[in-house]
């Protein structure tokens, strides 16, 4: 799932969320399972990665084929852009993650070799020098980008880990895994520094709390005075949340190892999770087929349209945010929707 916040000037819109309402736009063309989508930060881009060991580009404002990328010779899991758009990167149940290069037509230019069973999750770290990848074969790697050589390798679990995603500032990465629970890991040492249970099912993700959900989180635990003060203080790995196969997403705190809420709703297993660009609000997606506020992928989509300069120097149009909401679904389609 992936999401397009619009500009911040703009009350109405930057509150905006996706209605109980067909979407703007179905793309078709897979033949296979949607597993992941990704917003390109910048242009109107959208690719999805499919089961059928394919990703496609697509313009989500008009819903147009641009290009597919074959490269993978098994389910593509997962894919994501770097921070500046330029580097899109793939895992695959083939054993291997793929580097592309956007502005050279999607290029193949690199592949990573090291798993020794299939890939779940990848991401770039922040600075966009190193990829993070989960793994069936109960590891997860650090990749330099530059040389496409594997520089560590963390087993934080003993079982097959779904997803791996990185604190923001790329010190610390949340794992989530077939062993019910989730756990806190730091990158430099490798050492487990907290671990979470209470899910009763697979962990299928979890991620960091970002700082602009904090206000929201306070008052959703209800709490007031020196206490709300301190949660507002907190960093943005102070907390986590986790999506599960038992049909809950649980919110937990990273210090005291403790569950300070569960949400529930979903009638069947829970994979996508993502903030609102605004902090108030956490979407999920589940194989019950829907979105709810509190499918297979969900993503905000952080693109900014205009803003840049051209050749000679010259400042174009300012630069606008645009709302989307994008999600990859097991009935071989991406779903797209807009105001």
């Amino acid at each position: 799932m992936a999401l397009n916040p619009a500009n911040s000037n703009q009350r109405g819109n930057s509150d905006w969320l996706p209605a109980v309402t067909p979407p703007k736009l179905v793309l078709t063309g897979h033949r296979a399972n949607v597993n992941a989508v990704a917003f390109h930060p910048r242009y109107s881009t959208i690719v999805s990665a499919s089961d059928d060991s394919t990703m496609k580009v697509w313009d989500w404002e008009t819903g147009e084929l641009e290009r597919t990328l074959q490269g993978h010779t098994r389910r593509v899991s997962d894919c994501e852009f770097d921070s500046k758009g330029k580097l899109l990167v793939s895992g695959s149940h083939d054993l291997f993650l793929k580097l592309w290069d956007v502005d050279n037509d999607y290029k193949n230019i690199a592949t990573f070799r090291g798993h020794e069973h299939s890939i779940s999750t990848v991401r770039f770290l922040p600075g966009d020098e190193r990829v993070v990848s989960a793994s069936r074969d109960k590891t997860v790697r650090i990749w330099e980008v530059a040389t496409s050589h594997c520089i560590q390798v963390l087993r934080p679990h003993d079982d097959w880990i779904r997803s791996a995603s990185p604190s923001p500032d790329g010190r610390l990465l949340v794992t989530s895994c077939m062993d019910h629970t989730a756990r806190v890991v730091e990158v430099a040492t490798g050492t487990t520094k907290c671990e979470f249970r209470g899910h009763n099912n697979v962990v299928e993700n979890a991620i960091f709390v970002p700082r602009n959900a904090l206000p929201a989180l306070a008052e959703l635990l209800g709490t007031s005075g020196p206490t709300h003060g301190k949660i507002l203080e907190e960093s943005s790995a102070a907390y986590i949340l986790t999506a599960s196969r038992d049909q809950k997403i649980k919110l937990w705190d990273t210090r005291a190892n403790q569950c300070l809420y569960t949400f529930v709703g979903h009638d069947g297993w829970v994979h996508g999770l993502v903030f609102h660009p605004n902090g108030r609000y956490l979407l999920s997606a589940a194989d019950d087929g829907s979105i709810r506020r509190f499918v297979t992928s969900l993503a905000w989509c952080k693109q900014t349209t205009g803003g840049g300069a051209s050749d000679d120097g010259a400042d174009q149009e300012p630069a606008r945010r645009v709302n989307a909401i994008a999600s990859g679904c097991w009935d071989f389609t991406i779903k797209i929707w807009r105001p």
